[in-house]
């Protein structure tokens, strides 16, 4: 029975993540905009590179900057708004653009209602309220919900849905049914629920603020906490639920930006890359963050060169193409996944030693006041954009490569020696790759190959029948979407997954459990899913 509850939180809890990343996705070329248009429109920037003459104020390149910069901003501030469209598009089993547009209905409805309830009780200016309390959403004064008020509309519109899209009603009304009933009845439970969150959520905003002061209270030994737990839940792919919180609620902390009050960590770093006013980033703010950066550019590769340099000698060639694959892959964006997957199953105890370094790397970049934010990954991109551009006084990034290098030696010689001192069977290190097939991923290379030059219609095909059959089939498929690296399905029955079918077709791994599948195959899984679900159309 336990067994059951703890196989149906995690399928439920993997949909969520899942969900979640369809408006995590946006963060990275909204913060590429943010940060090139504020760097370039930034006076202090401008004179220290010498640019002022060509580029500043009046110039047509500062004109471009600038609304740069404004299309940047204008996703962060509604944010809560994606969350609530992305949620339920992505929970949604079928017919999923009604889901989206229902969920922003809801929205609507949900702030307007608190809106009416906050004016007929004379409280939008009550001095006694929680300062932040009140915020503009989408131009409607209401309670500062943050993106947990997008969640909370996404996942109730999403239930909503997935109960309701193929209701029939009666004939005399049955032109309501269907999909169309999902924004009606959407409607009216929202006006319900803005009057339950009007009464309820001063009381969970405090308990947020409480859990916030809790946190950035708790010191160093909190940041390593945190940098442990965010790694640690990497293998079930439960992060994104984890860090969502710290980096977009009052759990991450606020601050008075130009006049406004700011939650959540990534929320004020951005606020303040956009302020002029902006001497020094925050570092409260930027220590659920920065941590990354020594740990991906620095670290991962410094393990993947351990692991190159254990491989057998015959195998070396095969082994480096791999290596060399995932290192850049997180050196540059900062996915981690294809890397952390080849050791991940053959030496687990690898994989808790990198997480309680990466729990390290958080602290001392807190320690060492590093003030560099992110959008998704701790990259070299987002490095130079959100560290280097903006200079050493603002951010101290110096410390990123300083730290690094240690992080680098730290993982080569550390790596190395656990390897050989136990005999992990690291990828290139296998006598006989059949044997250890499904443990070491000793063949993903191979298959990284076949996926890369799959470029006739029969591979493709080939490719997500194997899919297919390693999930069941199609009537066992409940759900499919993707991540930034792997698969992530609602199945009917978990017990028709077939592993070593799923491993065939090049998967790095597969996490199965209860109903919930994850298979991993790196950066170019969206394009695996779209060939995919042609796939299935087609059969």
């Amino acid at each position: 029975m336990t067994n059951t509850a703890e196989n149906r939180t995690f399928s439920v809890l993997q949909r969520v993540g899942r969900a979640f990343m369809l408006p995590i996705a946006l963060l990275p070329v909204a913060g590429l905009l943010l940060g090139v248009g504020a760097s370039f429109t930034n006076a202090a920037m401008l004179d220290t590179y010498g640019l002022t003459g060509f580029m500043g104020e009046g110039t047509i390149l500062y004109s471009v900057f600038t609304v740069l910069a404004s299309v940047g901003t204008v996703i962060f501030d509604n944010l809560p708004l994606l969350f609530a469209m992305g949620v339920a598009l992505g929970m949604a089993e079928n017919e999923k653009a009604t889901a989206a547009l229902s969920a922003a209905i809801a929205f609507f409805v949900m702030h307007k209602t608190i809106n009416a309830l906050l004016v007929l009780t004379d409280r939008l200016n009550d001095p006694a309220m929680h300062e932040g309390t009140i915020a503009d959403v989408v131009g409607i004064p209401s309670l500062q919900m943050g993106v947990f008020g997008g969640i909370i509309v996404g996942l109730g519109v999403a239930f909503l849905h997935n109960r309701f899209y193929k209701i029939r009603l009666p004939d005399v009304i049955s032109f309501f049914g269907g999909t169309r009933f999902v924004p009606i009845i959407s409607t009216v439970a929202y006006v319900l629920v803005g009057g339950v969150m009007f009464l309820v959520w001063p009381f969970v905003q405090n308990g947020i603020y409480a859990l916030g002061d809790l946190v950035l209270k708790s010191g160093y030994a909190g940041t390593l906490i945190y940098g442990f737990t965010e790694r640690i839940l990497i293998p079930f792919g439960l992060h994104h639920v984890f860090y969502l919180p710290f980096w977009q609620t009052g759990v991450g902390g606020s601050a008075m930006i130009d006049g406004t009050l700011i939650y959540g960590a990534q929320n004020i770093f951005f606020a303040e890359l956009a302020s002029p006013a902006t001497e020094v980033f925050s570092v409260s703010a930027t220590r659920f963050m920065s941590g990354k950066f020594p740990l991906m550019i620095f670290g991962l590769p410094g393990a993947a060169l351990a692991m190159y340099t254990c491989a057998r000698p015959e195998k070396k060639k095969t082994a480096g193409s791999l290596f060399f694959s995932a290192a850049l892959t997180s050196v540059l964006t900062g996915i981690t996944e294809p890397l952390e997957f080849t050791f991940l199953f053959v030496a687990p105890v690898l994989y808790v030693i990198h997480s309680v370094l990466a729990g390290a790397a958080y602290m001392l970049m807190h320690i060492l006041k590093v003030g560099v934010g992110m959008t998704f990954s701790g990259g070299l991109i987002d490095l130079f954009l959100f560290g280097i551009l903006q200079g050493n006084s603002k951010t101290n990034w110096l410390m990123v490569p300083l730290v690094g290098l240690g992080y680098f030696v730290l993982y080569f010689f550390l790596f190395r020696f656990l390897i050989r001192k136990r005999n992990y069977l690291t990828p290139g290190r296998e006598a006989d790759s059949s044997e250890t097939r499904l443990y070491t991923r000793s063949d993903y290379n191979k298959k990284k190959n076949t996926l890369q030059t799959a470029d006739s219609a029969a591979d493709k095909h080939q490719i997500s029948r194997l899919i297919l059959e390693g999930l069941g089939g199609r009537d066992n498929i409940v759900s499919l979407d993707c991540c930034a690296t792997r698969l992530r399905v609602t199945v009917k029955d978990g017990g028709q997954v077939q592993k070593d079918l799923l491993t065939e077709s090049g998967a790095a791994g597969v996490i199965a459990k209860g109903t919930g599948v994850q298979v991993i195959y790196g950066p170019r899984v969206s394009v695996i899913k779209s060939e995919l679900e042609e796939y299935m159309q087609k059969e």
